[in-house]
């Protein structure tokens, strides 16, 4: 059992193979958090928190003479509000009698076999693993608000993940203004804070910063997850490194508007809230009605390496879902760099047969395909084939691709809509703007209003009816503009603050319809690049586009950051034109490669214009994919250097399961005059076993690893290697048992 209730303390004790999560309901009914980390057993831990006066904080009424009992001070799984803890607090509400307060206490728990789901949402799933769920009923009775904790433990990933549904159990109506999916408290220890920043075509920046006293905001109310701050972030111990040190990720499984807040309070307590984006948050709640938060994964590791593996493992094995969750993914070809909007039949299939002869799997039209569709000015929500650029049409485009050996791709936009559409014009109150408002634009489009019943049948029928038609094995979901003038014409004004949720409720309902009804198709997500790079878009799309910039040095930097809580296998990555159309940079043809074959395998290049080394190094380059592919996609990821501005070079491991393989990658991104060689200690292979490193030298794992390896002298604009590293024992090995 990975749930125990010890009845004599109050302990609820959650363990994985290498963790404990203990709280406690005390004797006056509150649910306090005792402790998370590595196991400890079954103690009751409770013996950590002394009792001393509090000082200046309050006491709930019962304890009014006991100085040493507050709200304010104690550490709890999910806090109250209004009622004496003037922390971060988890939930707010208004209730019908004006009211804004509510004090949760323990009611009773339930522990159940299998994994809670969450209605509507995307959440982690058990995929043959053995989860348990431990749900907890804590209740206001003055308020008639319960609030239901769920915590499902994943004992083998070391993976916890919690979440809240909120019921109004009374007679009167209750407005939610606050409905945050997890509360994490740290009473003891310094903590640095790591989080992932950015912006558009620089997504995902890593920034380590010691906590100090006060609250620390991290959000997007863009209406997605972002560009701008990642819903992903660690706390860690001061020293911590890639090796040691207490690390603890929150990752919240949700693509729209989010919050996290970590407050380091007066008594050197951290606690951390994770949840919906709050700001125009307004969900109303009839008698017996709920509401469900996203889910949060937690997860506690030695360092931060462990950490992302915890991570990479339950993404890529209990989120991401389908045929492509594991396995091989096509090779692409996208011709939007090559032509942007400017293609025409004859065009496309130029690229497409260099393609078909270089190797790749997979041709991918993107925007412009559609009617009235020349630049992004008009044309969005109207997705039927421009005739003039594409005279015969989707049909005689893809079958002429086809008869390459190619399979075929398409790009489409369907939450947006561009003023001058077909779609617009004869439904302007589908898309959100607000009443008497010209709205803010944002690339020449607006938002289509995926809270309308209507919209999301009307996506429904368009996309399948593409799907249906034509032979498309690929779709690339695109969503470039971040959401304003939030209003939906089909909800009355009191009910306004329920459309950001209700949005991302239509979009996850109309992506389960259309991953359900075509499971062979693949969906790759995007959101002007990164935007949406999030646990809950990985739910629908296996891979989502990592970043509109395909500078392979500027990416070295987006990759790593990513990678602390993303497996490589989510992560979109392309070579493309040199100089880079985002940068200028000029840089090699096999550096663009080595970065790109860190991620999802494709190009992004007018193929036409190469010349004939440079197809053949292509070909090489697939060749190469081929082999390494399930080693990245499936192995475990190592980050041996820094990727930051001060590195004069990037160097990362990717390890077979079973060690029997690795590949060695390095970017220089310095070279240094007469400088040092680059010296790299290896991590993550059998110590044991003996080793052929690029067919140059042989020796054992724990030589890579205690003494290191020497790169050879790399030199010119930004050189790169990629070394495989095979284990040549195992046959011998296997002979002998």
């Amino acid at each position: 059992m990975s749930i125990r209730y010890v009845k004599e303390s109050g302990q609820l004790i959650l363990e994985t193979a290498g963790t404990a999560y203990h709280m406690k309901i005390d004797g006056h009914g509150y649910l306090q958090h005792l402790y998370y980390g590595a196991g400890t057993g079954h103690e009751d831990l409770s013996y950590m928190y002394r009792t001393y006066d509090r000082g200046f904080s309050g006491n709930p009424y019962e304890l009014r003479d006991d100085r040493t009992y507050s709200l304010d001070s104690m550490p709890q799984e999910y806090t109250s509000f209004g009622v004496g803890d003037f922390r971060v607090n988890s939930i707010a509400a208004s209730c019908s009698d004006g009211s804004r307060c509510a004090e949760f206490r323990y009611m009773s728990h339930e522990i159940s076999e299998g994994k809670y789901s969450i209605p509507g949402l995307p959440s982690v799933y058990d995929n043959g693993d053995t989860a348990e769920t431990l749900t907890v009923n804590l209740m206001d009775n003055a308020a008639n608000i319960m609030v239901r904790l769920h915590y499902a433990v994943f004992e083998e990933l070391d993976i916890i993940t919690r979440a809240a549904e909120i019921v109004n159990a009374g007679p009167g109506t209750v407005w939610l203004r606050k409905a945050s999916s997890a509360c994490l408290e740290l009473p003891f220890g310094r903590w640095d804070m790591i989080h992932f920043h950015g912006r558009h075509c620089m997504e995902r920046q890593p920034e380590r910063v010691p906590l100090f006293h006060g609250i620390h905001t991290l959000s997007s109310g863009r209406g997605m997850s972002g560009h701008q701050h990642n819903p992903f972030v660690i706390l860690c111990d001061r020293d911590a490194t890639e090796d040691s040190g207490t690390c603890y990720g929150m990752m919240l499984v949700y693509s729209g508007s989010h919050r996290t807040e970590i407050e380091l309070d007066q008594f050197d307590c951290v606690r951390a809230v994770m949840g919906l984006n709050d700001d125009r948050f307004r969900w109303e709640l009839g008698p017996g009605e709920s509401f469900h938060t996203p889910e949060v994964i937690l997860s506690c590791a030695e360092g931060l390496t462990q950490l992302s593996h915890r991570f990479h493992r339950v993404i890529r094995n209990n989120i991401v879902r389908g045929r492509f969750r594991y396995g091989h993914r096509p090779v692409l070809v996208n011709n939007w760099e090559a032509t942007y909007f400017d293609f025409t039949e004859e065009k496309l299939l130029v690229i497409a047969r260099r393609a078909a002869e270089i190797g790749t799997e997979l041709f991918v039209l993107d925007d412009g395909w559609f009617r009235n569709r020349n630049d992004d000015n008009a044309g969005l929500g109207d997705w039927a084939p421009d005739e003039n650029k594409l005279p015969g049409g989707l049909e005689s485009l893809i079958e002429k691709i086809k008869s390459m050996g190619l399979d075929f791709g398409l790009w489409i936009e369907p939450e947006m809509v561009s003023e001058d559409s077909d779609l617009y014009r004869a439904h302007p109150d589908w898309a959100l703007t607000a009443p008497g408002r010209a709205p803010m634009m944002a690339r020449n489009q607006l938002v289509l209003d995926m809270s309308r019943r209507e919209v999301i049948e009307y996506l429904y029928e368009t996309i399948s009816g593409l799907l249906e038609r034509y032979d498309i094995s690929y779709i690339k979901w695109d969503f470039n503009r971040p959401i304003s003038d939030i209003y939906s014409h089909s909800l009355p004004s009191a009910r306004q603050g329920e459309v950001p949720h209700r949005y991302y409720l239509g979009l996850y309902e109309l992506y389960e319809r259309l991953v359900t009804a075509f499971p062979d198709v693949l969906f790759e997500g995007c959101a002007g690049g990164g935007g949406r790079f999030d646990a809950g878009m990985l739910f629908y799309s296996p891979q989502i586009w990592c970043s509109d910039n395909t500078d392979p040095v500027s990416r070295l930097m987006i990759q790593y950051g990513t990678s602390f809580g993303y497996p490589p296998s989510c992560m979109g990555a392309h070579v493309s034109a040199s100089p880079n159309h985002q940068t200028g940079r000029s840089t090699p043809l096999s550096t663009r490669a080595t970065v790109a074959m860190a991620g999802s395998f494709g190009y992004e290049l007018d193929l036409t214009k190469l010349t004939g080394s440079e197809c053949e190094e292509i070909k090489e380059q697939i060749r190469l994919h081929r082999k390494i592919e399930p080693l990245v996609h499936e192995g475990l990821l190592y980050r041996l250097s820094s990727a930051d501005e001060s590195s004069r070079f990037v160097i990362w491991e990717n390890v077979s399961p079973d060690r029997s393989e690795a590949l060695l990658s390095i970017v220089v991104t310095d070279p240094k005059a007469n400088g040092a060689p680059v010296h790299i200690k290896l991590k993550g292979l059998d110590p044991a076993g003996v080793y052929s490193v690029g067919g140059e030298i042989e020796c054992t794992g724990m030589a890579l690893m205690q003494s290191g390896y020497t790169f050879e002298r790399l030199t010119g604009d930004y050189p790169s290697r990629q070394i495989l590293i095979r284990r040549t024992d195992m046959k011998e090995k296997d002979d002998k048992q």
